[in-house]
């Protein structure tokens, strides 16, 4: 194990709370050398790939980072924005609007980051500036509504690593999930309802999600049932039928089977009967990124058009929407239930931390 790493201890120095928002990541560049480390992090995670290191590490080694790069920094360069990657950017601007809500709600100090599970800014690194910026108690707030080992469970095993080697530890509470939460609903609902004003009413809206092998399914993960349970919600708060609704998985790789049915066979088979009007929607997805963008919105198009389909049209992620920061504000607000007040006396606590740091140097400690 590394060396325990703290801050020195300050007597007297203020204390706030932490929100720690956090995504999958991104490349730093759309380019295959900076694919390349990407990739391998996220590729080596064994929450993401579970299969033996013995048997995964030869095809990830000696296939995969020489032939995925390439590819995937092409993908890249397609959704590439002059600000840089669209989910680092989004994300990004999520975390100041959700500071500026909670700063509406809370008078005690507090402090909103966001970090990346692969790439940077990385999950350790920030929660060791938060630390270093006096956040002795921190929430981890996943930008994943449903739950899955591979994108919850794997951020907070980052953190969780981060706290093995932190001498002075943190409380830390963390968000499993908020598939179900009317708030994440209401803001999937309006997000959507406001691009129908704009462009008007498909035949079919299809709720695209992303994928993940059967087998998580088999071994217990809640993910696919998460997911259906939002699609559902989501369908009836729309007002929609079965017919007018449906749901699949996209992100596929390798040959192992995935949860089904899959999106691009989906487009492909509504094409196929002469659909009008298809609208895709990714209610997994709260910032717009490469799945999004260029699987759904570009590759998705071009199956289901080619297939026969007649117009295609991707519905933005939520991205900034107000009502999907009011919903994030309040997720969080609830998980921070007791560390937070809506009221506070700053300098009633400015004597409070004075005083004790008079009692600690006189009971003989540094400052």
């Amino acid at each position: 194990m590394a060396s325990l790493q703290t801050p020195p201890f300050s007597h007297g120095q203020a204390r706030k709370t932490g929100i720690l928002l956090v995504n999958l990541g991104t490349p730093e560049a759309p380019t295959a050398q900076a694919l390349r480390p990407y990739l391998r992090e996220f590729l080596s995670d064994p929450r993401v790939v579970e299969i033996p290191r013995a048997l995964w590490w030869p095809i990830l080694n000696g296939i995969v980072l020489n032939t995925r790069p390439k590819k995937s920094a092409a993908k890249y360069a397609k959704i590439w924005t002059a600000d840089g990657s669209p989910l680092m950017v989004h994300t990004e601007k999520q975390a100041k609007l959700l500071k500026g809500w909670l700063g509406e709600h809370i008078a005690t100090p507090f402090q909103v980051e966001y970090a990346m599970r692969y790439g940077r800014p990385a999950i350790p690194d920030v929660l060791a500036r938060m630390q270093a910026d006096g956040c002795d108690r921190i929430l981890l707030l996943p930008a994943y509504p449903q739950y899955a080992a591979s994108s919850t469970a794997t951020a907070c095993d980052a953190a969780f690593d981060w706290l093995r080697k932190t001498r002075d530890q943190p409380s830390v509470r963390t968000v499993k999930h908020y598939h179900d939460h009317p708030a994440y609903i209401q803001a999937l609902t309006a997000n959507i309802r406001d691009y129908w004003q704009m462009h008007g009413r498909p035949d079919v809206l299809l709720m695209s999600f992303h994928g993940v092998p059967k087998y998580t399914l088999d071994k217990g993960d809640p993910y696919h049932c998460e997911c259906r349970k939002t699609g559902r919600l989501l369908t009836e708060a729309l007002g929609l039928d079965e017919k007018q609704a449906r749901l699949s998985f996209q992100s596929r790789f390798g040959k192992a089977e995935w949860l089904q049915p899959y999106t691009d066979k989906t487009l492909a088979a509504l094409g196929r009967e002469g659909t009008g009007r298809v609208d895709v929607v990714a209610p997994g997805f709260t910032a717009d990124c490469l799945e999004t963008l260029e699987e759904l919105a570009m590759e998705g198009r071009e199956t289901f058009l080619t297939a026969g389909g007649k117009d295609f049209h991707y519905i933005p992620a939520m991205n900034e929407h107000p009502q999907w920061i009011d919903a994030l504000g309040r997720i969080a607000l609830e998980h921070l239930g007791g560390w937070t007040q809506a009221s506070w006396d700053r300098e009633a606590d400015a004597r409070l931390r004075e005083s004790s740091l008079q009692h600690a140097l006189q009971a003989g400690a540094s400052r």
